[in-house]
Formats: structure tokens, sequence, C-alpha cells
């Protein structure tokens, strides 16, 4: 599995996925783990024009075929169906859902078949294919739905070029602050956590990992004074995770957790929603982290970064997200696979 390449999907094609794939190709495959990229090849000669950058793109098959060209061409397996419209870069185009869906499960196929030993998405617009009919509320829920998962998948998010890597993953995810003291509950936080000291274990290679637990709350409540959700929900969660595993910390108010001096103490934390996970992690590693989805049987990385309309077909967008996303596929399947 560790000497299969890595299928990338084309994300919108009018938004950045094709430049950074591109970019990236162009300037450091020699340093990275071989890939193609399921897209409309015409379209990404197109953009290459645009850009102004010679990139050389060779048609493939089969997956394995993108390892021995990889080094001299940029492999492309054909999107179905092509892309059925002119791609004007920063306006989404509902003409081309069907394709931007096809290559998200084209991929899943090849991972479900261990014909590629991770995948990494490119951005999609979640908001203009569920115009169409798409029912997720973006790809960590749909790719559970296409590997029919017992249980939802995780969103982690990481670091990837610090010293300590953060890792944090929020317990809610898109809803509105008003709706999170309601979305988190004891037995919520309790899965959560036990299924990502497993993860710890089995993809990143930690022996004995420790778990930091966030509050909801300033002060983590304070006694009560500025909010119940730690006595009556976390608090509880934490004791209980005491009892079953070795090393969870917290909880800890969110001001003091990710200061430098107190990263160096956990490998994880668990956040109560969404923003709470992804502003420390974005003040520390703008540029570079990345979204793992985890509860999945295959790898799956990404950007974590959106469509980047505004930016596309001015050659400013940078690739330093989705090279990540590439490394840690490629550290996780090294893991995950030599055991």
């Amino acid at each position: 599995m560790q000497n299969l390449p890595i299928a990338v999907t084309m994300g919108d094609p009018a938004g950045c996925g094709g430049e950074i794939t591109i970019k990236s190709w162009i300037e450091y495959r020699k340093k990275l783990p071989k890939f193609f990229i399921i897209d409309d090849i015409e379209r990404l000669k197109k953009l290459s024009s645009i850009m102004n950058v010679n990139c050389k793109f060779k048609k493939i098959i089969n997956p394995l075929e993108a390892l021995s060209v990889f080094e001299n061409f940029l492999p492309v397996m054909q999107v179905k169906p092509a892309l059925s419209s002119q791609v004007i870069l920063g306006k989404h185009n509902h003409l081309n859902n069907s394709s931007i869906i096809s290559s998200i499960e084209t991929a899943v196929k090849f991972a479900s078949s261990n014909l590629v030993k991770a995948i990494v998405t490119n951005p999609i617009f979640k908001s203009g294919l569920q115009d169409t009919g798409f029912k997720y509320s973006g790809h960590t829920d749909y790719l559970g739905y296409l590997a029919n998962t017992k249980s939802p998948p995780i969103m982690m998010l990481s670091t990837n070029k610090i010293k300590e890597p953060l890792r944090v993953v929020p317990i809610t995810t898109h809803i509105s602050h008003k709706e999170v003291s309601s979305g988190i509950n004891k037995e919520k936080i309790v899965e959560y956590t036990e299924r990502i000291y497993k993860y710890l274990i089995r993809d990143f290679g930690i022996k004995k990992p420790t778990i930091s637990i966030c509050a909801l709350n300033p002060h983590a409540g304070e006694e009560g004074k500025l909010g119940l959700e730690e006595k009556e929900i976390i608090i509880p969660a934490v004791r209980k995770l005491k009892n079953i595993l070795p090393d969870i910390l917290g909880p800890f108010p969110a001001d003091t957790l990710f200061y430098p001096e107190n990263r160096k103490n956990y490998d994880a934390v668990i956040c109560m929603y969404h923003d709470q996970a992804l502003i420390p992690l974005k003040t520390i590693d703008f540029f570079g982290s990345v979204n793992i989805t985890l509860g999945l049987p295959f790898i799956r990385t990404s950007p974590d970064h959106g469509t980047a309309f505004d930016l596309v077909g001015k050659n400013s967008v940078r690739p330093d997200s989705f090279i990540s996303a590439l490394e840690i596929a490629d550290s996780i399947s090294l893991k995950r696979y030599s055991n």
C-alpha cells in the first residue's frame, strides 16, 4: 500500500484546486509522494496557460500508471462526465456539479479497492452543490456515506511544519454558536475522545497519547457562574474518561490552552466548537494546516481552506496546505500500513 499513489480530487473547477495541484507538481514533485488528479485534462491545460506555467500532463487509465509518469508529467485520470460547460474562474457553475461529485466518488472507489494509499480532496463549494440536491454538509459527511461507516467520521485539523504539531478536534462543526450548547453532551465527548485516542496510536504512531479537553465557557465556567456546561456535561465526561484512558487532561479554559508551553503537554485537543479549534490552529500555521478525516476505512486529508474564488486565475494562491495534505496523508499511510 505504501508504494501506491495518492488520488487527488478535482474540487470545484472554478476554484483553486487545479492551480495548487499544478503549482505543487511543478515546484515540488521531487520531494512529494506521487499522486494523480481526477480532473478534466483539457481544463487543466487551459488553466496552465492562464497561469503562464509549463506543466506537462499525461492522461492515465489506471492509478498505477501515475508511478511511472509522475517525474515528467502530472498524471490525470479523466473525470466522467467531462466538464459540461466553460469554466469561469471564480464563479461556480452548477452544470459541473456531477463532474465534481464523480471525481470524489472515483477516488473513493480506488481507495476502497486498495488501488491508492490515500485521498487528498481539493476544495468544493458546498452551497453550490447543495443547490442541485447534494444533501451533505461537506466532504466529511459525504465520504462517511460513501464508505458506509457505522459511526460518523471525525474531523481533525493539524499543523504540519512546527516542532510540536497542534491537533484539534471540534465536537460540533458547522453549526451556529447558539446551537453549540445543545450540540454537546457527555456521551459525545467520551466517544470522540476514545476514538481519537485510538487514531493517534494507529495513524500517528503515538504509543501513549495525551489528550486535553477544552472548556466551553470563559474561565471554564467559573464554578457555574459563567455557564453550567462544564459542571453538567464536560467535567462528568472528563471524570468518566479518566477511568477509561490513562492520559486525559482538563477541562481547561481556551484562552490558556494553546500557548507554546501548554502545547508541549498534549498530543491533541478536544474542542467544543468550530472556531475554538480553528482560531489557534490558523494563528499558528495559517498556510500549512490540514484537515484530516478519521474514522474512514481509507486515508483522507485536504487543504484547510476553501475554493479561494477571489484569488484564482492570478497565480497567487499558495499551495502550502495542499502540499501538507499530501505529506500528512503519506505519513499516515506509512504508520497505518506498516503495522
